[in-house]
């Protein structure tokens, strides 16, 4: 499966490990899972796992445009690691689409990312 989801931290963090190429049916379990730790947990930290993800099909990419619009203010911080040039521009890319504080990190920084999402933060 292209999405792999795991609750860590109580379910405050999610982590998503993405491979291969997504299709409009991996949203269909993704989203789900989402909204039920949105509902339980509030606000959650998100550790994007890219390594071995290509990119996203044509019905896939329109599922995450409105995943995006409908959870605008729904992610404290989302950490993205990969290892692709084109990964790092996505955390870049991304921005404007998310109240959430975004960093990219390498795939050799993997622990430094679970460190950073881990940090306690102040509300805003």
């Amino acid at each position: 499966m292209p999405i792999q989801l795991h609750e860590d931290n109580g379910g405050k963090l999610l982590a998503v490990h993405l491979s291969g190429k997504l299709v409009k049916a991996d949203y269909d379990h993704f989203v789900p899972e989402f909204e039920r730790l949105l509902r339980q947990h509030g606000k959650l930290r998100v550790l994007f796992d890219m390594t071995g993800f290509h990119g996203w099909d044509a019905a896939a990419i329109w599922e995450d445009i409105k995943f995006d619009i409908r959870h605008f203010a729904d992610i404290e911080r989302i950490a993205m690691v990969g290892d692709a040039k084109w990964q790092h521009g996505m955390a870049i890319f991304c921005k404007p689409f998310t109240k959430a504080t975004i960093r990219y990190f390498d795939h050799t920084d993997a622990g430094e990312a679970r460190r950073w999402l881990e940090e306690w933060s102040a509300p805003k």
